[in-house]
């Protein structure tokens, strides 16, 4: 079996460093790996092929920045070309970028099938580019590998046939976990910064509905200098993010308890996360890295996909117009109770594994089948 792996940003690069090892440890699988190039910086991409030990791309993109609908554009014509060319058995998209929608079209308009890793994660809020495309790649895909229950249970109830449907787990905790050691005894990260374990506050901003709003952007950057009134605070700074921020002038007169640093690796940001007091961050995937390494965490937005990190208290949605309390709400967060965090919510460590079963189970299924649905 011949599977192409569409990657193009961060998340898809850890999660891929556990799938492609579990592949290679397979037999009767080749993996081809295709970047999109959607993130292209060094420390964005190539960083994570070097410290993680991800094959080289067989084919490498270069789709950059732009528009939603040009940027797609450009990832649909490349894909379609290297599909073409190594003719694969199966596509293998991750998550919810633009990378992942382009990599599913592209495929199924050629009859080949696709395997979705996280499918079923839904915020209910279509506002958001990555919430369109995990449902259209959802209702277009052939294989549907969701992490959780409650992922599972909104695949059936927006109709997607129970028999494609085959839960995994979730790949992100099991990366978290596979190289959380690994982190400790590689990153240096803490001397680096001179930073003592468990005296800092982490933060990551990056989301479009964040910074692109100019006095929303304000508040938020406003609310993470008094936060470092309070506590140091370390923050990698998407490279979007920065240009933005020193264009309004946001990041004048820094507090000197906030260190401003350049994106970093994942073994770095595994070692940051699991020594920092609290994390605030916008990221989907960082809330579960938080989870599994026992963190705090503060999710800067007005929904989460990952409703399960809240009911355990380890989770808080901080909302626009509390942007301004970040401080109060870190301190809160650092006191409070909560129950100890088990990974067993997110599946059992062996999600790569799985999906390597799942994928040789459908290796005789002929593709007739595949594209053509039963209802339930």
């Amino acid at each position: 079996m011949r599977v192409l792996t569409v990657v193009g940003a961060r998340p898809q690069f850890i999660k891929a460093a556990v799938v492609s090892r579990a592949m290679q440890d397979s037999c009767g699988i080749e993996e081809l790996l295709l970047h999109t190039g959607q993130h292209y910086d060094q420390n964005m991409s190539g960083i994570f092929f070097t410290e993680l030990g991800i094959p080289a791309p067989r084919f490498q993109l270069e789709s950059g920045s732009g528009s939603h609908g040009a940027q797609t554009g450009r990832m649909l014509a490349g894909i379609e070309a290297a599909i073409e060319e190594s003719k694969p058995d199966w596509v293998l998209v991750y998550g919810d970028t633009n990378s992942t929608l382009a990599g599913a079209l592209a495929a199924v308009k050629l009859h080949v099938p696709v395997a979705h890793v996280e499918a079923g994660v839904r915020s209910f809020n279509r506002y958001m580019p990555e919430e369109i495309n995990r449902i259209a790649t959802d209702h277009i895909c052939q294989l549907l590998l969701p992490p959780t229950q409650i992922a599972i249970d909104l695949l059936k109830q927006e109709g997607v046939p129970h028999d494609r449907i085959h839960l995994i787990g979730d790949v992100t905790c099991d990366a978290a976990v596979h190289f959380a050691d690994i982190a400790t005894s590689q990153s240096d990260i803490l001397e680096r910064l001179e930073l003592q374990s468990k005296s800092y506050a982490l933060v990551t901003a990056h989301r479009a509905e964040n910074v692109r709003q100019p006095e929303l952007f304000a508040a938020l950057i406003s609310g993470i200098k008094d936060l470092a009134k309070a506590m140091q605070v370390v923050w990698p700074v998407h490279p979007g993010t920065r240009k933005l921020a020193t264009e309004q002038g946001l990041f004048d007169d820094l507090p000197t308890g906030l260190k401003l640093i350049d994106p970093i690796g994942f073994l770095d940001s595994l070692c940051l996360q699991k020594h920092s007091n609290i994390l605030a961050t916008d990221s989907g995937g960082m809330q579960k890295e938080a989870f599994v390494l026992g963190v705090p965490c503060l999710t800067l937005r007005e929904e989460t996909e990952w409703t399960e990190t809240i009911d355990l208290g380890w989770n808080r949605l901080v909302r626009q117009q509390e942007f301004p309390d970040l401080r109060s709400l870190c301190e809160q967060s650092i006191q409070q109770d909560r129950q100890p965090a088990k990974l067993e919510f997110f599946g059992d460590g062996k999600s790569p594994q799985r999906i390597v079963e799942v994928l040789q189970q459908y290796a005789d299924v002929p593709r007739d089948e595949l594209f053509v649905l039963k209802q339930d």
